[in-house]
């Protein structure tokens, strides 16, 4: 098997947890209105990609059915207030200094595939001390298609100049792990609360946490 010369990271979920707080912040409004929150399977359907769902029309729905009404406008105000306060207080996740670490060591690229919009990786990224651990940011935008499809991780590969083949991404979501299978790249599954209630076997292996194994190891095992 061609050696790996390259390290492709999703970003939401993989580099920072954006996406557990996605979930408590809408629970907590949800419950407000006692209503019972979106389960990891329907959240699952947006995770990854850039379909976005919409809590608030599906709060008014559940809402209507136990005899509440919803302010749609204040709901979407506090849902947003409670999840940015959440992502606000998330740090790196565990393992991935230490893989990028490593990877400098083995003298391997770095990159990251994102649905997101490059403003929202980069302000982060800044935030957390990690832009310039990144050679490459390939992010979602007009004219590019978001995961499943394989765009983002054939772009990452070029910048990085080399071949899907050599390259190994890092996921956390179905999404994302079909759009690196797609592109032709080895893939390592490493969920988090919400994605590990997903079915993330297409992925060559999957590890409780980038913090449990080294990025060497992994290599070997793949």
């Amino acid at each position: 098997m061609t050696p790996v010369r390259g390290v492709v990271f999703d970003f939401d979920g993989v580099i920072l947890d954006t996406e557990t707080p996605l979930v408590k912040g809408w629970a907590d409004v949800f419950s407000g209105y006692g209503c019972p929150p979106l389960t990891p399977v329907e959240w699952g359907t947006a995770i990854g990609t850039a379909t976005r769902l919409d809590p608030v029309a599906i709060l008014v729905d559940r809402a209507v059915r136990v005899g509440q009404v919803v302010d749609a406008v204040a709901a979407r105000r506090a849902g947003r207030q409670a999840v940015g306060q959440l992502i606000a207080a998330e740090v790196v996740r565990p393992g991935v200094q230490a893989w990028l670490d490593e990877a400098d060591r083995l003298g391997l690229a770095t990159a990251i595939a994102s649905s997101s919009p490059s403003a929202w990786v980069e302000g982060h990224l800044e935030r957390l001390g990690l832009r310039r651990r990144f050679q490459v940011l390939a992010c979602h935008r007009p004219g590019v298609a978001a995961k499943p499809a394989p765009d983002l991780y054939l772009e990452a590969c070029a910048g990085l100049g080399v071949d899907a083949g050599e390259a190994m991404a890092v996921e956390d979501s179905p999404h994302g792990i079909a759009a690196a299978k797609a592109a032709g790249l080895r893939c390592v599954a490493v969920p988090n609360e919400l994605t590990g209630q997903l079915d993330l076997g297409r992925a060559e292996l999957v590890v409780e946490g980038l913090a449990e194994v080294g990025l060497a190891e992994v290599l070997d095992r793949l």
